[in-house]
């Protein structure tokens, strides 16, 4: 036997879902009672790392588990999971050890495509709704490059542990305003919140979700959408990209089942709420994925397999210092339902089956300029840098360098060198100059791979406004190009904690207030710091790149700042080698960076609209929304039985949002709702109407929103 190296920090190999899901199926039921404090008691538990490869894992006096991947790194098959205790295979131990590893992604193609867009049969984008692409602060723990030693940057193996889910959350875009419901054909997707595009009216979403709900149901539960609400249904879910319509070709029955399987287990794990869809719940999705891939629905997999992540980053004992983003629950949630709501449906649109994606390789060379370097601290001890490039018609690409390290990774990724054949730089190099490449091989979410022929050339960079200035494309969004950033100019008003308080410069015109928040609150990077001395020196103009905060309209997150171009004295003064720019992750603002003389001007007085800056009016909704995700149907009850759901209702109907006032109750009502028999014994299980007015409202806040946002930024 290898003598084990031990490696405390090493973290579990990725496992197939069905392997795991089997593993917890075979558990009698007072042992599934015990498995959830067993998986929570192995996050402290030491991994140890052998030579050939195989992790082994002390559960016990007498428990020792190994594992032994394959050449892929990933566990496939149930004997490369082994425990030397007597009741093994179907013992706790084994279970906990595989229930807390990461989920593996269904395998992709490492062949490159002939074009941006997946196989025939696909049809998912691969765009988040918080951010519209690689969230880099959430990077998942089955999604991670290897280290090779702080000389990384382009990806060098599109394989499932450095590739993205086959089928990720999509971006629901904005709902049609009332009598106007296009078909699924005819509906035009849409583009992240960052992307430009007309408000809609505070009111413009009633019809979609209002009809997926069977319309508002305080007293009665909403019905299945037919017809008409179908028809809403498919103008709502944005799948980006997807294959031309076949006539007459719908989900056959096998994957109407498998759909159906995947609704009821999400469906569980929504009534049960994030704090209590242990591994259990998990496993049973697990499973419905599993049998959805077998059935060729891989973006319903992939969805059920972004839930299931965000469920074990919502629970890990160890995730405390990174705030949880209850949005991101909701938005792969949302997805799954919405896609096995249509499914099980026989909705015939090809973009519902989706694909595995593909890489392309761009006609000719891309001529890339930097823009900015952003931190990237994810769960499970993981840690790097992801560099941000612009091209000259405004598309965007990441270089990405993620690996096991945690927040000291990320610190050091930021200087450390990018190796790429015989072309060698690194990263703040290139965030502030530019990169040819010839041969370049782009993954679905624009990041750039170090394939067989790539080269790699350093080139002078260009002035950042001319990035910022081409921020809002949202014409060249989809497959293969990373998602642009917010950018604006604004003048501090005030620091509110540990955020700013800011008005956008529009020109003439007062601009609206809004905040500025750290992108990454970790304590050991910049974001909080470099907030603080802004937020400080009032007065002061700047202009500022981030991403806008998906649950708060309002909000954006920097990742870096620069001097306002004809601003003078009353703004930002940076190094020559800084390139007017200034990497909120990394770079430290001080003294020196500020208008001499002063610090910075006296600080004004505040009027009551400047100190409050308009928030999201649907935030009474999102609150909602968040709640059931988190605290299950139970919480989701609290403001039917309380005082306050009439004055939220009310509140809603004055901001003008009739529809969100009456999905806001009709969730209240749903969720309270216990149906009982003439003997007062719970008559059946309402949880498919309490599934699919959750649905409803998230879909309507999520269009509604994201239309408020585009008003907002690039209004």
């Amino acid at each position: 036997m290898t003598p084990p190296r031990r490696d405390t920090g090493a973290p579990l190999p990725p496992v197939a879902a069905e392997v795991s899901a089997a593993a917890v199926e075979s558990l009698t039921t007072r042992l599934r009672r015990r498995l959830d404090p067993a998986v929570e008691s192995l996050a402290a538990t030491p991994v140890d790392l052998a030579e050939d490869g195989t992790y082994g894992i002390r559960c016990g006096a007498d428990a020792w588990v190994t594992l032994a991947p394959g050449p892929s790194g990933t566990i496939t098959s149930p004997d490369q999971a082994r425990c030397t205790c007597l009741l093994s295979p179907r013992c706790l131990h084994r279970a906990a050890v595989l229930a807390a590893s990461p989920v593996a992604d269904t395998i992709p193609s490492r062949e490159p495509g002939p074009s941006p867009d997946r196989v025939s049969s696909a049809g998912s984008d691969a765009d988040r709704v918080p951010s519209a692409g690689l969230d880099a602060d959430h990077v998942s723990s089955a999604g991670l490059d290897t280290d090779r030693d702080s000389s990384a940057g382009l990806d060098t193996d599109p394989s499932p542990e450095g590739a993205p889910s086959a089928a990720a959350v999509p971006s629901a875009g904005p709902v049609p305003p009332a009598g106007r419901v296009p078909s699924a054909e005819g509906a035009s997707p849409a583009g992240p919140v960052s992307s430009a595009g007309p408000a809609l009216p505070t009111d413009a979403a009633p019809s979609a979700a209002t009809a997926l709900a069977g319309g508002p149901a305080p007293s009665g539960g909403p019905a299945v959408p037919t017809g008409r609400a179908a028809r809403a249904v498919r103008a709502v879910s944005s799948a980006g990209p997807v294959s031309p319509a076949v006539p007459g070709r719908r989900p056959s029955a096998a994957q109407v089942r498998a759909a159906g399987g995947l609704w009821a287990a999400a469906s569980a794990v929504l009534a049960a709420g994030a704090v209590a869809a242990g591994a259990v719940p998990q496993a049973e999705l697990l499973r419905a994925a599993h049998t959805a891939r077998l059935a060729g629905l891989h973006r319903a997999e992939g969805a059920a397999l972004g839930v299931v992540r965000h469920l074990r980053e919502t629970r890990d004992p160890q995730g405390a210092h990174r705030a949880h983003r209850a949005d991101e629950l909701v938005a792969a949630l949302r997805e799954l339902l919405l896609v096995t709501h249509r499914l099980k449906a026989a909705d015939p649109d090809p973009g519902l089956i989706g694909g595995v994606p593909r890489n392309h390789r761009p006609e000719g060379p891309l001529r890339l300029y930097g823009v900015c370097r952003e931190p990237v601290v994810g769960p499970g001890g993981t840690g790097g840098v992801v560099t941000h490039l612009v091209d000259d018609t405004g598309r965007w690409y990441l270089l990405r360098d993620v690996g096991p390290g945690d927040a000291a990774r990320a610190r050091r990724a930021g200087t450390a060198h990018v190796a790429l054949r015989s072309f060698l730089s690194d990263h703040e190099r290139l965030s502030r100059g530019g990169l040819v490449v010839t041969g370049a091989v782009v993954a679905p979410d624009g990041r750039l791979l170090a394939e067989r022929g790539v080269r790699a050339t350093f080139a002078a960079g260009r002035p950042w406004a001319g990035a910022v200035s081409a921020t809002a494309a949202p014409d060249r969004l989809g497959s293969g190009h990373a998602p642009p950033l917010t950018g604006c100019d604004v003048r501090i008003l005030a620091a509110d904690g540990e955020e700013v308080l800011v008005r956008v410069l529009t020109g003439d015109a007062p601009g609206p207030t809004v905040r500025l928040a750290p992108a990454h609150p970790h304590p050991a990077l910049a974001h909080t710091a470099n907030l603080r001395r802004l937020g400080a020196c009032p007065g002061l103009e700047v202009r500022v790149l981030g991403r806008v905060d998906p649950g708060r309209a309002t909000t954006l997150r920097p990742l870096a700042v620069g001097p306002v171009p004809g601003a003078g004295a009353t703004t930002l003064r940076l190094p020559e080698e800084w390139r007017d720019r200034a990497d909120l992750g990394y770079d430290l603002l001080a003294d020196a960076h500020f208008p001499a003389g002063a610090p910075c001007p006296p600080p004004s007085r505040l009027t009551a609209a400047e100190a409050r800056p308009v928030d999201s009016p649907l935030r009474r909704v999102r609150d909602l929304v968040e709640l059931a995700v988190t605290g299950g149907r139970r919480a989701a009850a609290e403001p039917a039985r309380d005082g306050d759901r009439a004055g939220h209702v009310a509140a809603l109907r004055r901001g003008g949002f009739a529809t969100g006032a009456d999905l806001f109750a009709a969730l209240g009502a749903v969720a309270a709702r216990r149906p009982r028999d003439a003997f007062g014994r719970p008559a059946g299980d309402d949880r498919d109407q309490y599934a699919a007015q959750w649905l409803a409202t998230a879909v309507y806040l999520t269009g509604t929103e994201a239309a408020l946002a585009r008003g907002l930024w690039h209004g």
